[in-house]
């Protein structure tokens, strides 16, 4: 029995040698308390240097690699290796956890940081992308995350001086973060010329954005901003380590063994070379360093740690020495001293004194070390080497005696024997060597009875044997001093062992878990006074056995310090302490040993604190075997919650299944008229619950069964229902104030609902934490928070902040099940839980939680808990155990237990004065508040039952599951679901009962009266009132269980099928017996009366037989044959003629009665023969009722009402649904009702249709729906779901909506050629030297200019930037509501391409926001006072990877253009709708992701609160009610919701349609709020639908005549405008202003002369009313008179490919894809003109003296506008293909016209309009891109698709080879982005695209280039270096097609490709 507990002594950890200074940096702190901080292994170690003391954190798993100090200096931050890593934040001084962040990294955290004020901390894990988050360390919460870099990052640090910004560095790279809402974005140090590009090792940032950095070359890198600005070269002669700042300056360490000091601006102080100094040695070298005035403290490579004091520098004192790197194996004890000898691969021997704490010797040895010995005398120490030899020294001095090589491999073990003179050595070649001590280590012989390498060996304590443990775990014994190995069992019996090491043998097996043959126990050692074992293994455990421990998985005490290996453990020579090793972390552990007797005093070790759950199932440590489980709890612990399916799953699996089957497209008939409502169910859920029963404020009972919340009324007998859920409620919790309840249920990822008692709505639902169920709640004493336990194989134990939905706190809570979970009333951190064999306080420490097991001491053993209670004050607390014992703890320590009942306690409860607790002897109990006494007992009898009863107890003395009080009584909840009410005089008053524990499958209604019957596995058949009084009014026990009932046609018998086989007849009135059966062993399965007189009666059974009875004669007079498996259902024709089967293979087959003859029917008579019943749930009538997923679910039992018009269904999953009958074709419609949990196994209507009784199986309950005829419809909602609605039908069709559904953006990064370009670009091209390379000194006159320049005289100044001024555009193609009014409608908001544009109305001026770094796709303004002017826009993005390219939002202030946040969201593609929520504090957004997901933030903080899939198809719009903070609605295609938000989950339901006729799902594309609830939205077709709640009522039919786009809810007066597609009309307009309800209307033209308005947006201010158009024009409408200003113009559709700036005057042309040219005027801000070519233009060109236009077609076409007149000179078509570039010449004569034909034809303009084509160039490789004249006239540049340019002479149309002629060239502009001069304008990252236009200013320095990242970049001209340097100015889209200056280089125009918009940019001169 002994092995069978753990031992009762203990080890305590005093010492650890060592400190980790590898593969780590900057580790190493003083505290305020001037102690030093620092780890090894997975121990945090807090040393005192002024006493000498160690205190230990040992809050980790594994090992420790990173720690940060608080600024305050006492916490401290740690981080660790593993799977799951997590951070502990700690408190230096008490070592005990404070926080616990984790669930974020994986395989481990590489660095930390606090930052200045301490609340906020970085982590960077060790993951692939090496990921950066930021944390709320106090609460456990994760702010931010973002990838950090590809490759290693070795530091991270808070910029201190200035708030929200960080720097990292590592492997080649610096990057300077900024943190703002929920994105950290980066931007990568630019190391320019300044310094080489290198790894970066550390870093401190300073004042005035300088960063001071470390790098692997020993320089330092000085940075200003994100710009390398200088370096400190030589600092250190190689890699700087580590950089410490402190108030007098910086510290760097580095891997030249050097520190230096430096001052606050980085000057040098000091050097101090370790090396030099005499505790130095060649390779020190410096890991971290830590200055505090005049200490520093020092860590190095080889585990030392050094204080140095500033003015004696050359002294530093050794304060910490360990092993260096390489495994530690070795381990000795001095058999007399209290030393310890330990020896490593880093080949040194040491010796530590164990009192002193202290390293005492140490000597180098030439190879690395495996094992060593001390001699008897204490005088030889042996080292077994890793080569195979072994030396013997002396200890005194550490000189050699002998050195012996006689193996090859390495030697593992060896040991002197007991009486010194023989040293036997272990191989690992398998043999064990004994040499002679005195004959100076001659060889006397050798054991080879191995077949592996040999691991220990033990010597008996006489020196004549010997015993080896070897690889394969073989034991063997040998004869000393020869080495013959010993086969006689018997010879062996009676040897003492000296020692034993040995991990096999009878006398250990107990170390060896019960099932596994693993080796991975590396060490053990016997301490034979103390009866103990202690044992060290690969996991860093080292434990504490019973010696000798016979019996495999013995229990033990267990304790962790060490990372990996524990290599070798030993006891002292006195057995005051253990000794242990570990490999990989080479440090060395002392542990003080606590005997028994001592152990009470040292009970302040209580327990350790420790996240690894040291309750895992190897240490039910200290628990012996427990007894037996109580019968009840043995059955309650099988149960398993796993289902098949979960209701989660439908969707899924629905989508799954309907891609198999599709083609059933055939129309479906609708869903019935009719709707059921729960009404009143029977039962209550106890056997597998506790505590679950309580009274609410007003003396409601509220109480769970199936999937149903019931709030029952004991006054009026009614219940209400809160049926939020879809599964099996499991648990229930009551709030302090008794008006909120929690429930926790099964499911996948299971839910605790929190709602409110009266309303009976969901206040919250919190998900996402828990698997397979909930099985314990509990709410805090403030009613704040609330605990939950999981049923996942760890029973997870979670503590959330339940009203925001947030999860504070998780933990593993037991391997095996927790019974309750408790909070503590005084203090809302505490909790406990208990369970099996198990009672663990916990507290809360930021995100995790920490437990403790209760401390039983000598009291017992601990017992399985089954309910607990919080006493009067916070550390008292009460458990009742399975033995019928109550537990009395004090903190964690049992104090005393008492006697409370026969049986398990299963219930108890805590009262003003005193307890209460049940058990399942069926007593009551009232105590005192000490539970001394018992002060009072009720025992549950039927003989206590008061007169009033709603029913019958079925037996005395239930088990009692629940207790409450309250009102004057004790309510109490039994086993068998009952729920009674004690008085306090005694008196008991049953309310609720159902059925006990077994499925309950029968079920039948009386013919004429409204009660039924139901039969049970329990063994009962009971009669239920279905009248008002809803109670049980007869109930019988069986000898068997039963499956089926059926009441006689008179309603005088009933019949009832039995699961042996047999049935009875029974007096429907008593109950009685009339005649009973036994003729079948199987089931019987369904019993049917003939209708009528009930003459026959027919009996299925599971044998496959239906036996036909005669009533009257009792005599069996047919058997039905011929069904291949066992029926299920059974119905009569109304003749009593025939009977319908069905069995369980679907079979559904006719026989003919009484004989039972087989009939065949076909499929279409059966429905025209009448039935007596309808129970049948296959054949064509019902084929309507399978579902989709009918593979996994089947339907189980369906009833028919008597007017045959619908048909009820129960199935698999829990659903109840009604069906139109007969319900013909697949996949019918139907309402359907969730409050069964899992199988419905029975449904019954009354006789007179009123009620529908439905049974639950598994959920043992009876459920009463009332049955609600069509167009009975109270105002209340509908609780049903309706079918799914995903209709067949279209939802419409309209070309722009399909456009906006379809189109797909791309970002930037990835778009590619908008010009179908090929050959090798410009950057890559081999260049041919020239033949004539010119001499240096050059005789011929100087080259002349490349660019005819036009401002002459004047000093030319370069551009230094670009100021961005006017845009003219907007984004109204295809988005939606982004036209907004600010300021009292002074200014507009809107946006285009990636800026969002604030519009001055009465001047025109612009400003802007630029952050964003994609295109915006939706913007919204908050409308609170409070949010004044505060902007969200939503981007395009990438994958949702949290990166710098992931869809963001941005919010900002409109007037100053600052950014308040940032949120990265998961809406992978882009945001495409955003809404502020009534009281701007959340946002709302809604992505193009594929599933559509909507989400809510809280924006301010940049915090996720919820996100949901939306919908499969595009959701275009997404709204917060406009008074709501919970509430908004989403439409798309096909579908509309209406959300609520509940703490962190969204709830939604879906538009209900089906009570107006012929309604039907269209694409809905715009929404507007009513008051009252009322929801309108618009669709496809022109109609605008009215909601109230989620319930069509109203359709507003053609409110525009093409789809409503657009409307918009004003908050001031309700009025509602609406935007629409139609052609202007004299009385309708696409825009129309309504009244609150939508029933009248005004409607307003634009007058813009197109042929169909298309209104995008629109939003009403002060008697105005603000519309975005299609056509890119933003019109402003007045309400009074009508009028029509145009504020805004655009391009409608691009690429805008042409461009031209007047020669003279500020005006520019531009020329679009939508077949116009329209005139600009940069002063006035306006367009001017428009001409509409009817066919798309492709370029535009002025005159030299600005009074003609020539304009280039798409269908190659050109025409040439006199400006004057805008009438047409001229126009030709020679071409068919599209003109891409056309030119005057500077003399005005020829016209240039360059074509996609591969061609430039040249005109003489002097020969007047009928432009004759003169000539054109010839052998043009590829299309034009660009071209310009020389400014004589005389050349022509032109630049072609394969990137060659080419010179032409003019008119002639020549090709000029001469490269010499082609440099003298002077030109007139310069557009081509081909040619030497403009090599440098090609980046490295043009893979896939291409720098698409240039312009070189008319000053001829100045260069300007765009590209199809859309980027405008500005370079000097000319520039033919590869790679230039320039500027770079974000804004437009991908595809910058076009730029050009304006006169005197004033602007620069930029025009979009796919935003269709111009860009003036101011162009900054450089001062003189």
């Amino acid at each position: 029995m002994a092995a069978r507990s753990a031992p009762s002594c203990h080890l305590r950890l005093e010492w650890v040698y060592g400190y980790r200074g590898h593969q780590c940096r900057n580790n190493l702190y003083y505290t305020a308390a001037k102690e030093i901080v620092y780890f090894v292994a997975g121990v945090g170690v807090v040393y005192s240097p002024r006493e000498h003391r160690q205190k230990f954190y040992r809050g980790h798993s594994d090992d420790i690699i990173s720690l940060a100090l608080h600024p305050e200096r006492v916490l401290v931050a740690t981080g660790q290796v593993g799977k799951e890593p997590y951070i502990c934040v700690w408190d230096s001084y008490t070592v005990q956890t404070i926080s616990v962040l984790k669930d974020v990294h994986t395989h481990g955290i590489a660095c930390l940081a606090f930052d200045l004020e301490g609340q906020r901390l970085v982590s960077v894990g060790l993951d692939s992308k090496n990921a950066v988050c930021v944390w709320d360390w106090k609460r456990g919460r994760m702010l931010s995350m973002a990838p950090g870099h590809t490759d290693r990052i070795f530091d991270i640090s808070w910029d201190l001086y200035q708030p929200n910004k960080l720097v990292s560095c590592g492997v080649k790279h610096i990057k300077f973060w900024s943190l703002c809402g929920n994105a950290l974005t980066p931007k990568r140090g630019v190391f320019g010329k300044t310094g080489d590009l290198q790894t970066i090792l550390c870093l401190a940032c300073a004042r005035d954005e300088l960063t001071y950095s470390g790098a692997l070359n020993g320089d330092i890198y000085v940075w200003k901003g994100i710009n390398l600005i200088r370096t400190i070269q030589g600092a250190h002669t190689a890699g700087i380590f580590s950089m410490n700042a402190c108030e007098e300056g910086f510290a760097t360490g580095g891997r030249d063994g050097c520190i230096r000091l430096w001052d606050l601006t980085f000057k040098p102080i000091t050097v101090i070379d370790l090396r030099e100094t005499d505790q130095g040695y060649k390779g020190l070298s410096v890991r971290s360093v830590c200055w505090r005035g005049d200490h520093i403290l020092v860590g190095t490579q080889d585990s030392e740690i050094f204080e140095i004091v500033v003015h004696e520098r050359n002294k530093p004192f050794l304060i910490m020495q360990g092993h260096c790197e390489g495994e530690l194996w070795a381990l000795a004890i001095h058999p007399t001293k209290p030393l310890a000898v330990t020896g490593s691969d880093d080949r040194s021997v040491r010796i530590w004194s164990l009192v002193d704490h202290a390293l005492i010797a140490r000597c180098n040895m030439e190879e690395p070390i495996r094992c060593a010995a001390v001699n008897v005398d204490g005088i030889h120490l042996a080292l077994g080497m890793k080569d195979g030899s072994f030396t013997v020294l002396r200890v005194r001095d550490m000189t050699e005696v002998v050195h012996i090589k006689d193996r090859k491999e390495a030697i593992h073990e060896l040991k002197y024997s007991p009486d010194g003179t023989y040293l036997a050595v272990g191989c690992n070649d398998s043999s064990v060597d004994i040499y002679g001590v005195a004959q100076r280590y001659k060889k006397f012989g050798e054991c080879v009875g191995s077949l592996s390498f040999i691991t220990h060996l033990d010597w008996s304590s006489d020196s004549r044997y010997l015993q080896t443990n070897d690889g394969n775990g073989k034991r063997l014994f040998y004869r000393m001093p020869g080495g013959k190995e010993v086969t006689n069992k018997e010879e062996i019996k009676g040897v003492h062992w000296a020692s034993w090491t040995c991990v096999s043998g009878v006398e250990v097996n107990g170390i060896w878990p019960k099932y596994s043959d693993t080796n991975d126990i590396n060490s053990v050692d016997g301490n034979y006074i103390g009866q103990v074992l202690v044992t060290a293994d690969d996991y860093g455990i080292v434990k504490l056995f019973r010696y000798p421990c016979l019996r495999k998985g013995a229990k033990f005490k267990k304790y962790i310090g060490h990372s990996a290996h524990v290599t070798n453990v030993r006891w002292s020579h006195d057995y005051q302490w253990v000794i242990s090793i570990g490999g990989a972390d080479h440090s060395v552990f002392q542990w003080k040993f606590i005997p028994e007797r001592k152990l009470k005093d040292a009970l302040h070790i209580a327990p350790q604190e420790s996240l690894a759950d040291s309750n895992s199932d190897e240490s039910d440590s200290d628990l012996s075997d427990v007894p037996e489980l109580d019968s009840e709890i043995e059955q309650e612990t099988q149960l398993t919650y796993r289902r098949q399916v979960y209701k989660e799953d439908l969707p899924q699996l629905k989508e799954q299944y309907k891609e198999k089957q599709s083609g059933t497209s055939k129309r479906r008939i609708r869903a019935p008229g009719n709707s059921i409502r729960l009404h009143f169910v029977h039962g209550y859920r106890g056997y597998d619950c506790r505590s679950n029963l309580f009274y609410t404020q007003i003396g409601e009972i509220v109480y769970h069964v199936a999937a149903v919340g019931v709030i029952y009324n004991r006054q009026q007998n009614t219940q209400r229902f809160y049926l939020g859920h879809d599964d099996d409620i499991l648990c229930l919790a009551m709030h302090p104030l008794k008006d909120y309840v929690a429930t926790g249920q099964v499911g996948r990822d299971p839910s605790v609902h929190i709602w409110d008692t009266e309303t009976v709505k969901p206040l919250s639902i919190l998900k996402g934490c828990h698997q397979c169920g909930v099985c314990a709640v509990d709410f805090s004493a403030d009613g704040k928070r609330l605990a939950s336990v999981g049923i996942d194989d760890s029973h997870t134990v979670v503590l959330w902040d339940w009203r925001k939905g947030e999860k504070l706190s998780i933990a593993r809570g037991s391997k095996e099940k927790i019974f309750v979970v408790k909070m503590n009333p005084y203090v809302p951190d505490k909790l406990i839980t208990a369970g099996i064999k198990h009672m663990k306080f916990w507290r809360r420490a930021g995100g995790g939680l920490i437990g403790r097991k209760g401390y039983i001491g000598t009291l017992g053993k601990t017992d399985t808990m089954m309910c607990a209670v919080y006493g009067w004050t916070e550390e008292m607390a009460f458990s009742g155990t399975s033995t019928g014992d109550v537990c009395i703890w004090r903190d964690i320590f049992l104090v005393k237990t008492v006697k409370a009942h026969d049986g398990p306690v299963f219930s108890m409860h805590s009262l003003e004065k005193g307890f209460v607790t049940g058990g399942k002897d069926g007593v009551v109990a009232l105590w005192d508040d000490s539970f001394e006494r018992c002060l009072k007992t009720y025992a549950i009898k039927r003989a206590a039952l008061a007169p009033g009863s709603k029913g019958l107890l079925l037996e005395d003395n239930p088990s009692i599951r629940a207790i409450s009080l309250g009102h004057g009584h004790i309510l109490v909840g039994t086993k068998n679901g009952e729920i009674l009410e004690v008085d306090k005089n005694g008196p008991i008053t049953l309310l609720v009962q159902g059925h006990m524990e077994g499925e309950v499958w029968g079920l039948a209604t009386h013919p004429y009266l409204p009660i039924c019957a139901t039969v049970s596995d329990d063994k009962t058949l009971r009669i239920w009132d279905l009248s008002p009084s809803h109670c049980m009014l007869a109930v019988r026990k069986l000898k068997k269980g039963g499956r089926c009932c059926c009441f006689s046609p008179d309603g005088k018998a009933l019949a009832v099928g039995l699961s042996d086989g047999s049935f009875l007849l029974a007096n429907a009135d008593t109950l009685e017996d009339l005649v009973s059966f036994h003729h079948r062993k199987d089931v019987i399965s369904d019993i049917r009366f003939s209708p009528g007189s009930g003459k026959y009666l027919a009996v299925a059974s599971h044998d496959s037989f239906i036996d036909i009875y005669n009533v009257m004669s009792s005599k069996r007079v047919g058997i039905c044959k011929g069904a291949t498996s066992y029926i299920t259902h059974i119905d009569w024709d109304f003749r009593g003629k025939l009977l319908q089967v069905n069995t369980g293979a679907k079979e559904q087959l006719f026989f003919e009665a009484p004989r039972g003859k087989r009939q065949s029917i076909p499929s279409v008579e059966v429905e025209k023969i009448g039935w007596a019943s309808w129970t049948s749930v296959l054949g064509l009538c019902c084929e309507g009722i399978w579902p989709v997923t009918g593979e996994v679910s089947d339907v189980t039992a369906s009833c028919l009402t008597s007017d045959r018009m619908i048909l009820a269904t129960g199935d698999d999953l829990g659903f109840v649904k009604l069906f139109r009958f007969p319900a013909k074709g697949k996949f019918g419609k139907f309402k359907r009702y969730v409050a069964h949990s899992t199988h419905v196994t029975n449904v019954r209507w009354t006789y007179d249709d009123s009620m529908l009784v439905t049974l639950g199986g598994p959920d043992m309950s009876l459920m009463v729906w009332t049955n609600e005829m069509e167009g009975y419809r109270e105002k209340r909602p509908c609780d049903s779901e309706e079918s799914d609605t995903d209709s067949e039908e279209d939802g419409g069709y309209d070309s722009d909506v399909t456009r906006e559904n379809e189109i797909s953006y791309t970002i930037r990064a990835l778009s590619t050629n908008i010009r179908p370009m090929f050959g090798i670009k410009p950057h890559l091209q081999q260049k041919e030297p020239s033949v004539d390379e010119r001499p240096p000194v050059s005789r011929a006159p100087p080259q002349p200019e490349k660019l005819q320049t036009n401002n002459v005289g004047k000093k030319k100044r370069p551009i230094e930037d670009l100021v961005l001024e006017l845009v003219f555009g907007y984004r109204g193609r295809d988005c939606r509501n982004n036209v907004h009014y600010l300021n009292d409608g002074d200014d507009i908001i809107y946006h285009t391409a990636s800026i969002g544009i604030l519009h001055h109305v009465a001047t025109g001026t612009q400003s802007f926001y630029q952050e964003h770094n994609d295109d915006i796709l939706c913007l919204t303004v908050n409308q609170h006072p409070k949010f004044i002017n505060i902007v969200a826009t939503g981007q395009v993005g990438d994958s949702a990877d949290m990166s710098a390219t992931a869809p963001s939002i941005h919010i900002w202030d409109a007037i100053n253009k600052q950014t308040l946040s940032v949120l990265r969201c998961d809406h992978s593609k882009g945001v495409c709708s955003v809404s502020f929520s009534a009281t701007g504090k959340l946002l709302l957004s809604v992505g193009l992701d594929p599933e559509h997901t909507v989400t809510i933030w809280r924006w301010q903080e940049g915090a996720k609160i919820a996100s949901k899939a939306g919908h499969n198809q595009r959701i275009f719009v997404a709204e917060f009610r406009p008074d709501s903070d919970c509430q908004f609605v989403s439409v798309g295609v096909k579908h509309v919701k209406f959300w609520t938000l509940a703490g962190r989950a969204l709830i939604s339901k879906k538009g209900l349609l089906s009570t107006l006729d012929d309604a039907r799902m269209q694409t809905m594309l715009a929404v507007a709020f009513g008051a009252n609830n009322l929801t309108f939205t618009g669709t496809i077709s022109g109609d605008v639908c009215v909601w109230k709640d989620h319930i069509l009522c109203r359709i507003v039919a053609r409110a525009h005549n093409g789809p409503v786009f657009a409307m918009y809810t004003t908050l001031r007066d309700g009025l509602v405008v609406t935007g629409g597609k139609e052609r202007p009309s004299k009385e309708g307009g696409a825009v129309k202003l309504w009244d609150q309800e939508l029933r009248r209307c005004r409607a307003f033209r634009l007058e813009t002369g197109q042929v169909t308005d298309c209104v995008r947006s629109v939003c009403r201010g002060k008697g105005k009313i603000l519309v975005g158009t299609r056509n890119a024009e933003i019109i402003e409408v007045g309400e009074k008179n009508a009028a029509c200003n145009v504020l805004v113009n655009g391009h409608v559709d691009g690429p805008i490919w042409g461009l031209a700036t007047h020669p003279s005057r500020d005006f520019f042309l531009s020329a679009a894809e939508d077949g116009t040219v329209r005139l600009w005027d940069i002063a006035d801000k306006k367009m001017l003109n428009k001409v509409n070519l009817g066919h798309a233009a492709r370029t535009v060109c002025y005159s030299p003296e600005g009074d003609m236009v020539a304009i280039g077609m798409k269908n190659g076409e050109f025409i040439i506008l006199l400006v004057s007149s805008l009438k047409i000179w001229g126009k030709k078509r020679d071409r068919r293909c599209a003109i891409h570039d056309i030119r005057f010449s500077p003399d005005s004569r020829f016209l240039a016209v360059g074509s996609s034909e591969n061609s430039v034809d040249f005109y003489d303009l002097s020969l007047g309009p009928t432009l004759n084509r003169i000539s054109y160039c010839k052998d043009i490789p590829s299309f034009v891109i660009q071209m310009d004249f020389s400014a004589d006239s005389r050349h022509l540049q032109v630049s072609t698709g394969c990137y060659k340019r080419h010179v032409y002479e003019v008119p002639s149309g020549r090709h000029l080879m001469d490269q010499a002629a082609i440099d003298r060239i002077t030109w007139a502009t310069w557009t081509s982005i081909l040619g030497d001069e403009v090599l440098g304008i090609w980046s490295r990252h043009a893979e896939k695209a291409d720098v698409s236009c240039a312009c070189v200013s008319h000053s001829g320095i100045s260069l300007v280039t765009g590209d199809d990242f859309g980027m405008v970049k500005l370079f000097d001209f000319p520039c033919p270096e590869k790679f230039a340097k320039h500027k770079r100015f974000m804004g437009h889209s991908p595809h910058v097609t076009n730029i050009r200056f304006t006169s005197g280089d004033r602007h620069i125009v930029s025009a979009g490709g796919d935003d269709c918009s111009l860009f003036v940019w101011k162009c900054v001169h450089m001062p003189h």
